[in-house]
């Protein structure tokens, strides 16, 4: 059978579609693959690198801020479209499945206006404008958070929560914090706090942090920092002024399964893919989410752990001059950091990507017959 995957621009839409394509291999070792994502964007380098084929659509996101630039982004949605219907024909899958992202949006219009079965997997607890049109025709959407039928059909509706990257649950996992502290080169002794903004780094988190990095050392808590490609060059000097065996400032967050099981507070965005991948490592955290994304869908996510003890959260306006006092208020109550640990892990579903896999299998199969 054929399955087409479409969507991405960033790691919290690629490693989802990936691994449901890895769970649908595991399934179905004859499958073929077809991914579809946006020209110049991270899938286009991170798909074929996970052994599947990739297509890109010259789609862009419309912008809210610049309205003439919107023209060129309708000319590009419109190619776009047309694209995705010769890539949909040549290439005539049993099954779409959309994961949101620029190119999901007219590659499972074009599926569903051709009678192909598709399957949307919504990661966030606020649904987006274009999976709200697509589930109207969709036949199955795969949620992560309760209350969903807000924005989709009941019927359609499957509670499977947000695929995740195998190899850091099951690693963060095996390990113990103090050993994983060991392997990172921080002490066992001491608290750990990893902050992270993301593969490109979160501007706020990054001020903020820089601001208090003494008042958090000072208190006897370790920090190990991700800044993002982009603000590298501005923060990662500033390590120099701290033992590596204190604060450890990097581009980006290699091994992170040895991360979740190290830290003992974890400061973040709360991406969809973050959130789950913090509950099933039942890791504690403080997220602070993106005021920059569609429909504020970043604060839904949050509220959604923290309305349940499973969080801290504090708002992207208020972090600056206040993250210092929360990072050292959370990290010396162990058992309010335990307490969001374990509400934390009682969210997460450790086999999504199986579940939606065989709902994508099931799905292809009547397309079959």
């Amino acid at each position: 059978m054929k399955y087409m995957i479409s969507g991405g621009g960033t790691g919290g839409h690629i490693f989802p579609a990936i691994a449901i394509a890895d769970a649908i291999s595991r399934k179905d070792a004859e499958a073929e693959f077809l991914f579809v994502g946006a020209e110049g964007r991270m899938e286009m380098e991170r798909v074929p690198a996970a052994g599947y084929d990739i297509v890109g659509l010259p789609v862009a996101g419309f912008s809210r801020t610049n309205m003439l630039a919107n023209l060129g982004v309708a000319v590009k949605l419109v190619r776009s479209m047309f694209k995705a219907r010769n890539i949909v024909g040549s290439f005539r899958p049993d099954i779409t499945i959309g994961v949101g992202g620029y190119a999901s949006g007219p590659v499972l219009k074009e599926a569903q206006r051709r009678g192909i079965p598709t399957l949307i997997q919504e990661q966030n607890s606020y649904a987006g404008v274009t999976n709200k049109l697509l589930s109207k025709k969709a036949e199955c959407i795969c949620v992560a958070y309760d209350g969903m039928e807000r924005f989709f059909p009941a019927d359609k509706i499957k509670i499977t929560g947000n695929p995740l990257r195998k190899k850091v649950v099951d690693g963060a996992k095996s390990v113990s914090r103090e050993e994983a502290k060991r392997k990172l080169g921080f002490s066992p002794d001491r608290s750990l706090v990893v902050i992270t903004g993301g593969s490109l780094g979160a501007r706020t988190l990054n001020r903020s942090i820089a601001c208090d990095l003494k008042k958090i050392t000072d208190a006897g808590i370790n920090v190990l920092w991700q800044t993002g490609r982009l603000y590298a060059g501005e923060y990662t000097p500033m390590a120099s002024c701290y033992g590596p065996d204190t604060v450890q400032i990097v581009p980006f967050l290699d091994h992170m399964d040895l991360v979740y099981a190290a830290a003992d507070l974890i400061v973040a965005r709360a991406g969809a893919s973050t959130i789950s991948e913090i509950q099933a490592t039942g890791a504690a955290s403080l997220l602070v989410p993106s005021p920059n994304v569609a429909e504020d869908h970043q604060t839904h996510n949050a509220m959604a752990l923290a309305s349940r003890g499973a969080a801290a959260m504090e708002p992207d306006a208020t972090l600056e001059g206040r993250l210092g006092d929360l990072i050292t208020d959370l990290a010396g109550s162990v058992g309010k950091l335990e307490e969001m640990g374990l509400q934390s892990s009682r969210m997460g579903i450790a086999d999504s990507d199986d579940r939606i896999a065989a709902l994508a299998i099931e799905l292809a199969r009547k397309s079959k017959k």
